[in-house]
């Protein structure tokens, strides 16, 4: 699976490392991601996801169930 979080569609971004002397050379910037289990209620089991932190903050605060919709409607996610 790629370096995508499941949730907000972070990914990595591409950039220059810029030297004292300004050369310049091509480097990734990486999300923060993590995997993690979320516990659902809803179906009483846990949820594994690859997410970044920001859409960790995003699940604490919308809650699981929430977020996993709307994650699915934008195609990021495909969870039965």
């Amino acid at each position: 699976m790629s370096r995508i979080c499941q949730v907000t569609g972070k990914k990595r971004m591409i950039g220059n490392n810029v030297s004292h002397s300004k050369r310049r050379v091509k480097r990734e910037f990486a999300p923060n991601l993590k995997t993690k289990r979320f516990w659902s209620e809803e179906e009483n089991r846990f949820i594994t996801l690859k997410v970044s932190c920001n859409g960790m903050k995003t699940i604490y605060k919308n809650g699981l169930a929430n977020t996993i919709k709307r994650a699915q409607e934008k195609g990021l996610i495909n969870i039965v």
